[in-house]
């Protein structure tokens, strides 16, 4: 059979709505064996790397995994916690955290979770999601900024799942949020609550995830929109444009990225005679491998080993109350238009709708 098999369809059936969170994804364990499978899953995605199949392939299987998988299991053991993955642990309560917050609004809404590699995997997610009879699905990706590497890869697994449904349901996407209020205004308060404790730095970092230069140049919009985002976040802060820089991680392979990149610029400024950096990651909205290890221990390794000597991290967004305030918000901009039940009087309306709608059927079949 060409398409999955449908549940059963009842008639009158009260339609259901749901928002599902999307993350990269994360291995389940600290450990080779788990981030092997994983790494192949992310790096196999022709979104976030364009190379011929062919040639990739033997990159990928002979050279990086191999030895890759190891190193990044270390890596992982580093910030892994008695709960799990940072990322996922905090994707979660960030899921629950939402669901809470649209029900005191005043919305009837399901929120859960998903990884775009790893588990839960956003196939089993969905499938999950039509068992339950959502048919009106909301796709929050965990990117403010829009990239074809990552957001347009959630797009294309939601896409690839339904080509085998029968029964589509009504889809809607948040491309972006880098300049929505509520996501500027929560970093504001971010930065700011740090500040107040430890003091302001010399210079403040925001560090964005690279990808290649290439693709700015074939027209990602990526690059534009975490200069936006810092823009934003700096005239929030009140900083000048000597206050503050902006700069790109993760580099990985040999070609060019996104520029300037942020372990250099920690050097560069530590040589500089700056004393004390602080770095914050704006393009996380959930603290995971590229925060905790690359940015709070390797980069503050860097920063010192070049003469700079206070050096602070600023988490992310996490389970920050203004920040699920914040995601409240962009979720209702994107509900608008569909019945989310809000109420009991809302539900008593639709159900009296639905007895109607299932006498009706039973009408039709008798006359028939």
């Amino acid at each position: 059979m060409p398409f999955r098999k449908e549940p059963p369809y009842i008639h009158g059936t009260v339609a259901k709505t749901a928002v599902v969170l999307v993350n990269l994804g994360t291995p389940d364990a600290p450990t080779a064996a788990a981030v092997r499978p994983y790494l192949k899953q992310f790096l196999s995605d022709p979104r976030v790397v364009e190379i011929p199949k062919a040639i990739w392939w033997l990159i990928l299987n002979c050279i990086i995994l191999p030895f890759r998988a190891g190193k990044s299991a270390e890596k992982y053991a580093l910030i892994w916690t008695k709960e799990g993955s940072p990322l996922k642990v905090h994707t979660k309560k960030q899921a629950s955290l939402l669901r809470g917050y649209l029900g005191e609004r005043g919305h009837d809404v399901g929120v859960t979770y998903a990884m775009r590699y790893g588990s839960p995997s956003l196939p089993e997610v969905l499938q999950k999601l039509k068992d339950e009879a959502c048919d009106r699905i909301l796709i929050l990706p965990a990117y403010p900024q829009y990239s074809a590497t990552t957001t347009a890869s959630i797009f294309d697994a939601v896409f690839a799942h339904y080509c085998n449904e029968r029964n589509v349901p009504e889809l809607r996407f948040v491309k972006h949020y880098h300049d929505h209020d509520g996501y500027i205004h929560a970093l504001q308060e971010s930065v700011l609550a740090y500040w107040q404790t430890n003091g302001r730095p010399t210079k403040l970092v925001m560090s964005f995830h690279g990808v290649p230069k290439r693709t700015l140049l074939l027209g990602d919009p990526y690059f534009c929109e975490c200069q936006k985002t810092a823009r934003l976040l700096a005239n929030q802060l009140g900083l000048t444009t000597d206050q503050y820089v902006v700069a790109f991680q993760s580099r990985f392979g040999k070609a060019e990225w996104l520029q300037p990149y942020t372990a250099p610029t920690l050097v560069a400024l530590a040589k500089a005679g700056i004393e004390r950096v602080d770095v914050i990651c704006p393009g996380f909205v959930s603290d995971c491998l590229e925060t905790l290890e690359e940015i709070a221990i390797e980069a503050e390794r860097e920063f010192k080993a070049a003469g700079g000597k206070d050096f602070h991290y600023i988490s992310c967004l996490n389970e920050s109350p203004v920040w699920i305030s914040g995601m409240t918000a962009i979720a209702e901009q994107h509900l608008q238009g569909w019945t989310t039940l809000g109420n009991a009087i809302q539900r008593d309306i639709e159900k009296k709708a639905s007895d109607i709608s299932r006498k009706q059927a039973k009408q039709f079949g008798a006359d028939a």
